[in-house]
């Protein structure tokens, strides 16, 4: 077996046969051992947390981070889910009364959970 490597690249002739390099037999027990298909794992995806992006803004915020160490958390998120269940019926009512479409209040709702997010009441 003779090669030569030079600065063109490689040069030269490797002469090897299958015969040489493995008997039927080693071939195919090896081939059989070889898994067909292989397998890749996908790559984890982190689940997007819901966080408030103005956390500790707004002009209620230190009211609320305050009341929430006063209260304690686990009271303080009971209290609010309360608040935020009574404004939404409230938004509800007055849909009802105007005559809004369902549509037009789930956007209203929306719209009152992001100036709660302006104004610091989510803080």
């Amino acid at each position: 077996m003779a090669a030569t490597i030079s600065a063109t690249g490689f040069k030269g002739c490797l002469s090897l046969s299958s015969a040489s390099l493995m008997a039927g037999e080693e071939y195919t027990a090896l081939a059989g051992a070889v898994p067909m298909r292989v397998r890749v794992a996908r790559p984890v995806r982190l689940r997007p947390m819901m966080k408030n992006v103005n956390e500790g803004k707004g002009v209620f915020a230190p009211v609320v981070v305050v009341a929430r160490s006063v209260v304690g958390k686990k009271t303080f998120n009971q209290l609010r889910g309360k608040a935020i269940a009574l404004h939404s019926q409230v938004i509800n009512e007055f849909c009802k009364s105007i005559g809004a479409e369902s549509k037009q209040r789930q956007g209203l709702i929306r719209l009152a959970k992001k100036n709660g997010e302006k104004l610091g009441f989510l803080a």
